[in-house]
């Protein structure tokens, strides 16, 4: 009888042993950032689609925080101290860096990017987007035929990261 239990307990053994586990391998992908100016994550990054809805609930004086992903259309070609990005229905969010400490590189134009900072609506005048266009390398005659001053989107970044 001892035998006997001894020989189901192992037999038992052996096939619990050999249960097939379905366990699912999560796999993860991790995107690669550079980081400027204060550390973020990409986490809970709103759509461009999303941002845009907030900058227009905006009026002009108003500010909201922010964190979303976007690309980035132009920086600037002196030493990378503001940058456009791409919001949807060919509009756009112009960048500074808060207190300007620091900038991002010049070569960054088309590259993937997660911004985090205040937002705001801002009447930019004719000197300032003459500067803008400058800086951008925009050729003579598209700086002169700026005459107007223009209701533009804008973002005060206090980190950004840039896809590698």
């Amino acid at each position: 009888m001892m035998k006997k239990s001894i020989v189901i307990a192992c037999s038992v053994l052996v096939l619990l042993s050999c249960k097939k586990e379905d366990k699912v391998q999560e796999i993860t992908t991790e995107v690669a950032y550079a980081t400027f100016g204060d550390s973020i994550s990409d986490k809970n990054a709103l759509s461009k689609e999303e941002i845009l809805a907030k900058f227009n609930k905006l009026s002009q004086g108003d500010t909201i925080d922010v964190k979303f992903k976007s690309k980035i259309k132009e920086v600037c070609q002196q030493k990378g101290c503001w940058m456009s990005l791409d919001l949807t229905n060919d509009k756009e969010v112009f960048v500074k860096f808060k207190d300007y400490a620091f900038f991002v590189p010049k070569n960054s134009g088309n590259a993937e990017v997660v911004i985090s900072g205040k937002a705001y609506v801002s009447v930019e005048t004719v000197e300032d987007l003459k500067h803008y266009a400058k800086d951008g390398g925009k050729s003579q005659a598209a700086i002169d035929s700026i005459v107007a001053p223009k209701t533009k989107y804008s973002l005060m970044a206090d980190g950004v990261l840039i896809r590698k």
